[in-house]
């Protein structure tokens, strides 16, 4: 539908490419590039470390270098701005000058940062799947430790860099606060200056430009296939102290810039400024519509889990909900305003937002609910059905309740994106409802950054909750080694 909208928009438009068009095409190509090079620059080492190297407090040290995936990057976006450059946090409380931090170096740096714990944890599953034996026999032949990294490990991983370098390439297109708060014109920032400009035409054809893209990136993402190999004795490393402490505080930068400096700016405009003009109604509003976006995906979810359980025609909606996940949140905030237009009991409505939030974050809930589905003993059903259970009933009493951590999970998951959600949240939400990623947006564009520290730190704390959920459950033994019995025939 919001392709559909937007070339009907499109076709109104006075032309289809100018030069204009030429520079934004050319800013996005090189935020993309630099954003998906950079995060594999800074993730495949981390995963080494993190794989590999036998480090005091492991699992803290995981959690801690894949903590930036949780905070929204214009929360960096806006706090390195104000940290940096002439008459910034740095300058006032130190007196060094330092260089600013917008354009598209900044917004490469900011985009790096909050992405690479795609590439980082994308490689390391692949680095645990790996047998060692390879590395070792290189070893005992002569060669050196990082020869054989290189000339052994690195080939076998290198799907799992594409598939990381993709995914950040895929967030740096569709991010919309970080080159918008750094002053990059990218199609996202580009977009919603045309729609405040009220050229709807102009913000659809560029919302279509921008979809050609994301409809590659999303192509090329389907053919990178896993690494699959025996499942053998994984690698273990175990340097002496000194070369322990230098690989961690080679990784202390990036922790620093991603996540010590926001959390540092925020605690110092609490500390100057207090609350300001903070009100509480913002995180009511913020929580009020993430718990009925949650509510009405998971509505929606449950069917489309379900059904690509039971057939092909259930995997193939399956496949056609995440379509809304690739779409950007501006153009699902440019497509939908139009539908409010023609339908004017929608226009700015809460319930034109939740739609909103529904298309995005539908593939969440689907994801979390069918893989706990799947686990399901379909015998149980079965079962119910044989003792005259109708498929209605079969599936209230048994599947349903059986479903509910999925459910929960997926609800949560949801819960949280709509929480750091803007730019969707930026165009659809009615007036006067603000969310707390909204004021931190309008306290950016007012100049008064003071303010923005409670809603911040709020954000942070909500994304903290997200790193949580997705760590849940995850198994951090190793992967066992299972050898089969010869049987006898």
């Amino acid at each position: 539908m919001p392709v559909v909208v937007l070339i009907s928009l499109a076709s109104d438009s006075p032309q289809l490419f100018d030069a204009r068009n030429l520079e934004i095409l050319s800013n996005t190509l090189a935020l993309m590039v630099f954003t998906a090079g950079g995060a594999v620059l800074i993730g495949v080492p981390l995963a080494l470390l993190t794989a590999y190297v036998r480090l005091p407090w492991g699992k803290f040290w995981l959690v801690l270098l894949a903590s930036p995936l949780a905070i929204p990057s214009y929360i960096g976006a806006f706090t390195l701005y104000a940290a940096f450059g002439p008459g910034g946090e740095i300058e006032q409380l130190t007196g060094l000058t330092t260089p600013s931090f917008d354009g598209l170096f900044g917004s490469s740096v900011v985009m790096a940062l909050y992405t690479y714990p795609f590439v980082m944890l994308t490689v390391r599953a692949s680095l645990l799947s790996l047998d060692a034996s390879l590395v070792y026999a290189a070893r005992t032949l002569g060669m050196s430790l990082l020869g054989s990294l290189w000339s052994v490990v690195l080939p076998r991983i290198t799907n799992g860099i594409a598939a990381g370098a993709l995914l950040a390439a895929m967030y740096a297109l569709s991010d919309f606060g970080t080159p918008a708060i750094l002053g990059l014109d990218t199609f996202t920032r580009m977009i919603y200056v045309e729609y405040n400009s009220f050229g709807l035409s102009q913000a659809a054809m560029l919302s279509l430009q921008l979809l050609v893209i994301v409809g590659l990136i999303l192509f090329l993402e389907s053919r990178v296939k896993g690494t699959h190999e025996r499942p053998g004795k994984s690698l273990t490393l175990w340097p002496g102290k000194l070369r322990t402490s230098a690989m961690l505080l080679a990784s202390l930068p990036v922790i620093a810039l991603s996540i010590l400096l926001p959390l540092a700016v925020f605690c110092i405009w609490l500390w100057r400024e207090g609350a300001g003009n903070f009100e509480l109604v913002y995180a009511w509003n913020s929580a009020y519509a993430a718990f009925f976006a949650a509510i009405a995906t998971v509505i929606f979810a449950l069917p489309v889990a379900q059904a690509a359980i039971s057939g092909k025609f259930g995997r193939l909606m399956e496949r056609v909900s995440y379509l809304g996940f690739g779409v950007p949140g501006i153009v699902m905030g440019t497509a939908l305003v139009y539908v409010g237009l023609q339908l004017s009991f929608l226009y700015q409505t809460l319930a034109l937002l939740v739609l909103a939030y529904v298309m995005r974050f539908l593939p969440l809930a689907v994801g979390s609910i069918r893989s706990t589905s799947e686990r399901l003993d379909p015998s149980l059903v079965k079962a119910a059905r044989l003792l005259g259970a109708s498929r209605k009933e079969a599936f209230r009493r048994i599947t349903l309740p059986l479903s509910i951590r999925g459910i929960v999970a997926g609800a949560a998951l949801v819960f949280l994106e709509v929480m750091r959600e803007l730019p969707a949240t930026l165009i659809l939400s009615p007036l006067d409802f603000e969310t707390l990623a909204t004021y931190l947006w309008r306290v950016y564009e007012a100049g008064y950054f003071g303010q923005a520290a409670i809603p911040g730190l709020l954000l942070v704390v909500i994304s903290a909750l997200a790193m949580a959920i997705m760590f849940y459950g995850e198994r951090w033994n190793q992967t066992d080694i299972i050898e089969e019995e010869p049987s006898l025939s």
